[in-house]
């Protein structure tokens, strides 16, 4: 039994949802989003309800059930209220600045890294150390967070690099800290 599957989604008002053969389009304020789902599962949508169902309960069908309907979820989410991921630069001399539309970051490579969000993500640099990833598909927000985090991961013993905001870095003690 799939326990997020099974949940029913409730449409909230001003957000359209159609479905076209196994394309499901998804319009609200923010925007509008496409998923080609699985033709295995049956989407139901009803009194601002939307529920998914499996033909039966083979391994495959039980995870694009719950993979499905979780999907369709974060897309009703982001075109209503959007996603954001924040992230913290910690280190001397780190820095990020906005050029256009480019994010360039200094974080004590030999060279400045640059980053170009595609359609639909929105990077904001408020100060020079914390950047701010936004916009409506969940998926494309945390892969720009992923990948801009990649160029510097928090290392353990000083604690520097680049981090998300509500990221716990543990600590280790140095070969003197005995």
């Amino acid at each position: 039994m799939s326990r997020i599957g099974n949940k029913v989604i409730t449409i909230p008002a001003g957000v359209e949802v159609t479905q076209n053969d196994d394309v499901v389009t998804v319009k609200g304020p923010k925007g509008e989003l496409n998923f080609s789902k699985s033709p295995a599962i049956t989407m139901t949508v009803s009194d601002n309800e939307i529920s998914f169902d499996r033909p039966d309960d083979s391994k495959t069908h039980r995870t694009i059930h719950g993979t499905t309907r979780a999907i369709v979820n974060n897309m009703v989410v982001g075109v209503t209220e959007g996603f954001e991921k924040t992230l913290d630069l910690i280190g001397v001399g780190y820095r990020a600045q906005l050029q256009g539309n480019k994010l360039v970051l200094n974080v004590g490579l030999s060279h400045p890294v640059e980053f170009e969000a595609r359609e639909g993500v929105t990077v904001e640099v408020p100060s020079n150390t914390k950047i701010i990833v936004k916009g409506i598909n969940k998926e494309h927000v945390g892969e720009l967070a992923a990948n801009i985090r990649a160029v510097r991961p928090p290392e353990p013993y000083k604690g520097k690099g680049i981090r998300y905001t509500d990221e716990f870095v543990r600590r280790k003690e140095g070969k003197t800290g005995k």
